[in-house]
């Protein structure tokens, strides 16, 4: 067994990856150990140096690469695995292996179909909070926990939509901070990243949270929907998040008979009932994922 020692990163793994088809080490003899897998300085063991002329780097197509890399943030325990066997396949010309309909290539894009709808995640799902206008450091933050390693392609798309705004994304494994001009990328993400992303002073937030409270329509409440496009991991880290139990319990509690909210159903006047309750998530104004 080959034990193939790398950084974690793809472009550590692609390195490494090109020099074990240089001399012709099939994927089941490969025993990949990222960053964090290598255990202490003296149980590596040095791998026996291979003497024999390294045969030409193959021809890979670019296609295969771009897929590779965006399947490499997909977390799990095989994923470097997978990629290498994927590889080797497609080096000795079996390019069925990059195919969904290939048992290794069906693997390949349902991660690739994960890692896509986990970044979607991250750009419906983040709320940023703005800092003091006195304070130094980024003026928006925010906090996230995604399921995969998205955060470094996925976060360009606020650069692209919030101009010269400086901003900080923290999640417990890594963070970027966009100071205007380019992005800062850090793994792991340093303490003080996450202190600021999880203490916000956002003054405007009670305000967010009567508007939100205030929109809402229990008669269009469909909890399966909205667990479906607002996943329920999400909800601990949205400002409105504590709000969505309470509006479903006073929903079920009355409200969505009436087809208002309580504040309303209160008030004088003629009340016109809901003929039927319809398939949309609690807030009206929550994005439908087109990714389903």
């Amino acid at each position: 067994m080959h034990n193939a020692y790398f950084d974690g990163s793809f472009a550590g793994w692609r390195e490494v990856a090109r020099a074990l088809l240089q001399q012709g080490v099939p994927p089941h003899q490969v025993n990949w150990l990222g960053d964090g897998d290598q255990g202490g300085l003296f149980d590596r063991a040095p791998d026996a140096i291979n003497t024999q002329p390294l045969a030409p780097a193959p021809r890979i197509p670019k296609q295969l690469l771009e897929l590779l890399q965006s399947a490499a943030r997909f977390r799990v325990e095989d994923r470097w695995s997978l990629l290498y066997r994927i590889l080797w396949r497609v080096a000795q010309g079996d390019r069925a292996a990059m195919l969904p309909g290939d048992i290794d290539g069906s693997q390949l894009h349902k991660r690739l179909k994960t890692v896509r709808r986990e970044a979607h995640h991250l750009h419906a799902f983040l709320r940023f909070h703005p800092r003091p206008e006195n304070a130094q450091g980024p003026q928006l933050v925010a906090w996230h926990e995604p399921a995969h390693d998205i955060l470094p392609s996925a976060s360009e798309h606020f650069a692209e939509r919030l101009g010269r705004s400086t901003w900080l994304i923290a999640t417990p494994d890594d963070g970027v901070y966009w100071d205007g001009q380019r992005l800062h990328y850090q793994r792991p993400c340093p303490n003080a990243w996450q202190r600021l992303a999880q203490t916000p002073e956002d003054k405007g937030e009670a305000l967010w949270l009567a508007y939100y409270g205030s929109t809402f329509n229990p008669a269009r409440l469909n909890r399966s929907v909205l667990e479906t496009n607002l996943p329920v991991r999400f909800w601990k880290n949205l400002p409105e998040g504590p709000l969505i139990p309470q509006l479903m319990s006073q929903a079920r509690a009355g409200a969505q008979r009436d087809g208002q909210a309580e504040a309303v159903a209160r008030q004088g006047g003629k009340r016109i009932r809901s003929s039927s309750a319809q398939a949309l998530p609690v807030n009206e104004n929550a994005c439908r994922d087109p990714l389903r």
